[in-house]
């Protein structure tokens, strides 16, 4: 044995102890099971199955049959309305990814501020929009009638002379739906974002203090900021996925398909080839692009924010 190979574990010996910690800890690991089995089920497994199944003519009904690079040469060569979905999809992604995370992490920065009876009021208000449908009020909002919110305001300041069809002029559709998906994007980030303010360990102020801290500004720079990197982490990953597999707005909201194809991102030409055509395996390489970009974004932000993980 050499020096290097002192106080290393076998392979054997790290399995035993991994399973004496399983059993120390099975309730635990019981009660993530429900979890864990679905998260396996529904997510783990789609994603392996996609892979293949993205090099196949499968129409649900009939077995598949293979037909190679078929897809993703139809997809990137002869299919314009899906490049017209990555222009749109990262015109969508540009505005409510970043926006909607630096919007979640000012308005838990200013709820933490509260007091704590208004800080359960507020985040109710501001998390209740990502659980309920909203799309039936901001129908009525954007109505293209002189009945419509937005055009009876504009029409009343003199503004605009004629109502302006928000939902179905193409001008508009993009940027109705982007508001939209601001307006629901606090969800789970959000609600990270507040439970890192409130596990900040308060001396790390009275040290900073100490040290020459003075401002609100320079508490959020060199504590705040740096106390919550797995809350920082976890935040921009779901708000990657929300801005990226955004689809449901602007169906609900615009219709499908939407006007000229102005609101038609990526998730959305998946829907169309996989539950409306069921041509499931150009579907299913279509997800698969969505997918390498999205872990690719995921990777980009996790070397951003890596130096707030330790």
């Amino acid at each position: 044995m050499s020096a290097g190979d002192i106080g290393k574990r076998s392979k054997k010996e790290e399995r035993h102890m991994l399973w004496q910690s399983v059993k120390k800890n099975k309730v635990c690991y019981l009660m993530l099971a429900p979890f864990m089995i679905f998260f396996v089920v529904f997510t783990i497994v789609p994603v392996i199955m996609s892979l293949p199944m993205g090099f196949t003519d499968f129409n649900m009904v009939q077995p598949p049959e293979f037909v190679g690079l078929s897809n993703y040469t139809t997809l990137f060569l002869s299919d314009k309305i899906f490049i017209r979905s990555i222009r749109v999809t990262i015109v969508f992604a540009l505005f409510t990814g970043p926006v909607s995370y630096v919007l979640c992490f000012l308005l838990a920065w200013l709820i933490n501020e509260l007091p704590p009876k208004l800080r359960t009021v507020f985040t109710l208000i501001f998390y209740a929009p990502s659980m309920a449908n909203v799309y039936t009020v901001w129908q009525l909002i954007f109505s293209g009638d002189m009945n419509g919110y937005i055009n009876s305001f504009l029409m009343n300041a003199g503004l605009i002379n004629s109502p302006i069809q928000w939902l179905t002029d193409g001008n508009y559709v993009l940027g109705a739906t982007i508001v939209v998906q601001l307006w629901i994007s606090l969800g789970a980030g959000f609600l990270a974002l507040r439970a890192g303010f409130q596990n900040i360990d308060r001396t790390m102020y009275e040290a900073g203090a100490i040290e020459g801290i003075r401002t609100r500004w320079q508490e959020l720079v060199y504590i705040v900021i740096p106390s919550m990197g797995p809350q920082l982490m976890f935040a921009a990953v779901m708000q990657i996925v929300s801005s990226f597999t955004a689809g449901t707005v602007a169906q609900n909201l615009v219709g499908f398909p939407s006007t000229d194809y102005k609101a038609h991102t990526i998730m959305t030409h998946a829907y169309d080839y996989g539950w409306v055509r069921y041509e499931m395996g150009y579907a299913a390489a279509i997800c698969m692009v969505l997918f390498i970009v999205m872990f690719a974004m995921n990777r980009l932000i996790s070397r951003i924010l890596s130096r707030y993980m330790d």
